[in-house]
């Protein structure tokens, strides 16, 4: 089997979040090694794209906040958004 075949086998059998990780991190190592990479605002507004058209739901401040608490290993509140 060859490698593109194994890594097909191996992506086909992860649950539809995983690959979706999988291709954005294909995607991120494209445009790491890209002669052509595109600023980081439009690489931003794709992924913003992605995952609308996926139908999942954008994180507001509050979810923003939950997410920052979790990588953090529970350690909340550091940091403040402010309504502007």
């Amino acid at each position: 089997m060859s490698s593109e075949q194994e890594l097909l086998t191996k992506w086909r059998s992860l649950p539809q979040e995983k690959q979706e990780e999988v291709l954005d991190f294909v995607e991120f190592l494209g445009l790491k090694n890209s002669a052509n990479k595109i600023p980081l605002g439009e690489h931003l507004q794709q992924i913003r794209n992605r995952i609308v058209a996926s139908g999942k739901n954008l994180l507001d401040e509050d979810g923003i906040e939950k997410e920052l608490v979790s990588a953090r290993g529970g350690l909340g509140g550091i940091f403040r958004f402010e309504k502007t």
